[in-house]
């Protein structure tokens, strides 16, 4: 494992029972960096290993999409986890009280890196009360974000020559490490929760079911290869040339399960990288440059989730424009609700509320017009990450911010000025007429909200 993604939290040596992993960020058995490093050092002090996950019911935004989502794939993890001997416990609850309270009886504890505030809350806290060694392994991104940069970078393209400079030595092989020491049978002196009961535990979870389950994505790493398989196989070879048709569907689907971290996108970039190829090439930049840009953004910039980290061109612009008149407003009600008099954003929203995803370019344009619609951009901003938050299934993550955020400017450039826009990049709809066949996607929407209403509780993967 390449050294800079183990930071020693903490030093000065306890006993204890066990080593704990506490499991957040990193929801999966394979490829799991955090999980290898916890063995060795178990193995190391010779002692059991303990890997411990925390169910948050008042997470915010979480709904049942989200929460079934994630334990159908911690379903699946703790399984594998299990079959190679090691103690999982998985339990409900604040994870500052629950973990401290495990952490008490551990020699050593591990955590995976999260970038969002809450979970760098989280671990702040944790960290604070424990007495034990701590380790951090960040191993959701494919290069750590202090080594690909010391700072807030302006936009893809200065990111991008720092990361290719130094991608090989980052796209490395994990070995999977035998545990030494029996931890099955480990007495916890806990109230642990059940992932055979899928339902049980939801309802354990106290989950807002007001938005259900996706129709078409279930969780779990063998659901992510699945899909990354055949997206090597079928769509890998034209991703440069058809990723953003809509009606193409040629992307790889596979931002739920990097937000879960239920795959590993350094597994995910070897398996693509061994088909060398234009397609790759493009896939490679939207896996590793952009999405590791919104996590350097989230990472430095402390007002993320707020129109304060736009640059200043951007705020000043929108300022200039705040009094434009608009030539539709739309409340929150009515775009939840798809009733706009846009069939193409109609339909971007009802792809949404019924899958869980959206295609990524429609995304955008979904963006853009709530801009055009809303009586100021601060609306807009907040019914945008409202929306985001609550269907998307990859929603509250950095790549969500960062995205509804470039729909006001950030990471972009100033365009040429218009209304309500000032030099804001802007969307139309002629312009997704020309380029794609719109009336195919459309269809395919409709599709899927006619198989939704006849099978809302539906839950095998489609495959694309």
């Amino acid at each position: 494992m390449t050294k800079s993604r183990v930071k020693k939290l903490k030093g000065g040596y306890v006993e204890g029972d066990y080593v704990l992993y506490w499991m957040q960020a990193s929801q999966r058995e394979e490829f799991n960096l955090a999980l290898e490093f916890a063995v060795q050092c178990a193995n190391d002090q010779e002692k059991p290993l303990v890997v411990f996950f925390s169910l948050y019911p008042d997470f915010p935004e979480a709904n049942t999409r989200h929460f079934s989502f994630m334990l159908q794939g911690l379903q699946q993890t703790a399984r594998t986890i299990q079959d190679r001997q090691i103690r999982f416990a998985c339990s409900t609850g604040d994870p500052r009280e629950i973990v401290l309270s495990i952490a008490k009886r551990a020699s050593c504890v591990v955590f995976d890196k999260g970038y969002t505030h809450l979970c760098r809350k989280w671990r702040r806290s944790i960290l604070k009360a424990i007495d034990a060694m701590v380790f951090e392994i960040e191993d959701n991104v494919v290069i750590p974000v202090r080594d690909a940069s010391h700072k807030e970078e302006y936009g893809a393209a200065t990111l991008r020559r720092k990361i290719m400079n130094v991608l090989p030595a980052y796209l490395e092989e994990t070995r999977t490490v035998k545990l030494e020491t029996h931890s099955l049978d480990l007495d916890l002196q806990m109230e642990e929760l059940s992932l055979d009961d899928l339902e049980g535990a939801l309802e354990r979870l106290r989950a807002d079911n007001k938005v259900p389950a996706s129709s078409c994505f279930n969780g779990g790493t063998d659901n992510a290869k699945k899909l990354l398989a055949d997206f090597i196989e079928y769509k890998l070879p034209a991703y440069h040339d058809l990723r953003n048709d809509p009606c193409k569907e040629y992307q790889s689907s596979l931002s739920p399960y990097l937000h879960f971290g239920q795959v590993s996108p350094i597994f995910v970039a070897q398996q693509v990288l061994k088909h060398p190829g234009p397609g790759t090439d493009a896939f490679i930049e939207e896996l590793i440059v952009r999405r590791e840009l919104s996590m350097n953004f989230v990472y430095y910039n402390q007002s993320y989730d707020s129109l304060d980290a736009l640059p200043e061109w951007a705020r000043s612009t929108l300022r200039d424009h705040a009094q434009d008149p608009r030539p539709y407003t739309y409340s929150l009600e009515e775009l939840e609700s798809s009733k706009t008099h846009d069939p193409y954003w109609n339909a971007a929203q009802t792809e949404m509320v019924i899958t869980g995803k959206t295609h990524n370019y429609m995304r955008m344009y979904w963006g853009k017009k709530v801009i055009e619609w809303s009586p100021s951009v601060e609306t807009a901003f907040d019914n945008l990450i409202y929306l985001n938050n609550k269907y998307e299934l990859d929603g509250r993550d950095p790549n969500s911010y960062a995205g509804v955020l470039w729909c006001f400017g950030k990471h972009d450039r100033p365009w040429k000025e218009r209304q309500i826009f000032g030099k804001i990049r802007y969307m139309n709809s002629s312009g997704l007429e020309r380029k794609f066949d719109m009336k195919c996607y459309i269809e395919r929407v409709s599709k899927l909200k006619q198989l939704s209403r006849d099978r809302p509780r539906r839950n095998n993967l489609i495959r694309e």
